[in-house]
């Protein structure tokens, strides 16, 4: 009898799984559906960009679909353009295009009876099934699909409106929620000012589409502290054998004290001609083992005090961006203010913005054609306005961390539901395995995550 797994979602955690179920099948009969809501399989919010300016924030000698195949994307670069070297940083649209042949590979190799079906549709509701042993989808246009196997693999959902005395201005035309959507660019006047709300990744990549589009545009992008993401090196030192979290903190166990030690073993490594960003890269392997390791008092106090500052280093531009954008910035084009946004208000020609600045008592006015929320992606499950999320956590079905930074899983990505108890035929893979590993969001961390997901699976369904 034919297996079915069906998983909901075909960005890169959805696509590589598939594949992963492919690969790992070995001539079993098995019926893979990779669902998707819309567009593009094997694009998904990160790679569905078209923009030559947008590109990977990694490195391509480090983006291999596969841990035991670790040039692989770098061999798929070079057989289209032989110049791309492993320190390359080519566009996020060449990657989508990498997947969806990752994809193609997998259906057209001789896997015996295990087949994919690609559907477009979303899935509104899941439950038990009536039947066998499984689960049952129901699609908004009505249809349903019943699977052995389920998994979740949606990835980033759009950002969470600012707190605002009135969010009545959310429905206003001139505010862009979703950064992503096509055709908003186009609806903008020529040369008028743009606020951008944050400054991180999501900002450099608009301003980016933004310069494009209209290099004299003023540009505004605000946040409460005004940290820039860093950038990447042209070359990189490697971190000295052993510098793990036991070389750079010894035994402290509180976030206070291994900030100031990783402060220390920063300020040592200059005289080496080493950085911070050697010891960040030093940490990586190490930083679910960290995370899981604090308490939840630790986990908060990182949240609300090392986090902005974390990110801003650990996710790094590629350092062509950084130029334009520098660029950008030393002309006078766009502007970075670290303020907090008080109101907005749609006057049906402008948007008066008013922010209170960091550190001011005073506040301040501007007045901008457009508002474009580039804050990232939500991370919490209680906030998405899904209606299969909510199904799922309204049955207790799935369980949001206390965080807000995700589901909670087991150790083999099964999902837990509200009493903690792992499922035995629904799994999650994606962003946000950060509640559970704090590092899950990048292609070396999910990669693996789902290759170890499909070998599970398929042995369940032994």
């Amino acid at each position: 009898m034919t297996a079915t797994v069906l998983i909901i979602g075909a960005g890169f955690s959805g696509a590589i799984t598939a594949v992963q179920l492919l690969r790992q099948a070995r001539g079993r009969p098995l019926r893979v559906i990779l669902l998707n809501r819309g567009g593009r399989m094997a694009r998904g919010l990160a790679y569905g960009t078209h923009s030559p300016d947008h590109t990977l924030n990694v490195p391509a000698g480090n983006m291999s679909a596969f841990d035991d195949a670790p040039e692989h994307f770098l061999d798929y670069c070079r057989a289209r353009d032989a110049a791309t070297a492993a320190a390359t940083f080519v566009s996020r649209r060449r990657y989508g295009d990498y997947l969806e042949h990752l994809l193609t590979q997998a259906e057209r190799s001789p896997a015996g009876a295990a087949r994919l079906d690609h559907l477009t549709g979303e899935v509104t509701q899941l439950q038990a099934s009536a039947g066998p042993a499984g689960l049952l989808a129901t699609l908004a246009d009505g249809r349903t699909l019943r699977a052995d196997r389920v998994i979740l693999a949606f990835g980033h959902f759009p950002s969470a409106h600012p707190p605002l005395a009135d969010m009545g201005f959310y429905n206003s035309a001139r505010y862009v929620r979703d950064p992503w959507t096509p055709d908003w660019l186009a609806r903008l006047p020529p040369g008028a000012p743009v606020l951008l709300l944050g400054t991180g990744l999501t900002a450099v990549d608009i301003c980016m589409s933004l310069l494009n589009d209209d290099p004299g545009r003023p540009i505004v992008a605000i946040s409460r502290r005004g940290l820039l993401p860093q950038h990447h090196r042209l070359s990189h030192a490697m971190p000295p054998a052993g510098a793990g979290p036991l070389a750079i903190w010894g035994g402290a166990t509180t976030v206070r004290a291994q900030l100031r030690a990783l402060r220390r073993h920063v300020a040592a490594g200059l005289a080496h001609g080493r950085d911070w960003r050697d010891a960040l890269a030093s940490l990586r392997p190490h930083t679910a083992a960290i995370w899981q390791a604090w308490p939840e008092r630790e986990r908060r106090r990182f949240l609300r005090h090392v986090q902005p500052y974390w990110d801003s280093h650990r996710h790094r531009l590629a350092p062509q961006v950084h130029q334009r954008f520098a660029a950008a910035i030393a002309n006078g084009t766009v502007r970075i203010q670290a303020a907090r946004v008080r109101a907005m208000t749609d006057d049906g020609s402008q948007v008066e913005v008013v922010l209170k600045p960091r550190g001011a008592t005073a506040e301040t006015t501007l007045r901008v054609a457009a508002v474009i929320n580039c804050t990232g992606p939500c991370s919490s499950p209680r906030a998405t306005a899904s209606a299969l999320v909510d199904q799922l956590l309204a049955q207790g079905m799935l369980q949001a961390d206390t965080l807000g930074l995700g589901v909670r899983v087991a150790p083999d990505c099964a999902v837990l539901d509200a009493a903690g108890q792992p499922s035995s035929t629904l799994y999650y893979i994606g962003p946000w395995l950060k509640a559970d590993h704090w590092e899950a969001t990048a292609v070396p961390e999910l990669r693996r995550y789902a290759a170890r997901l499909a070998a599970t699976i398929l042995a369940s369904l032994d």
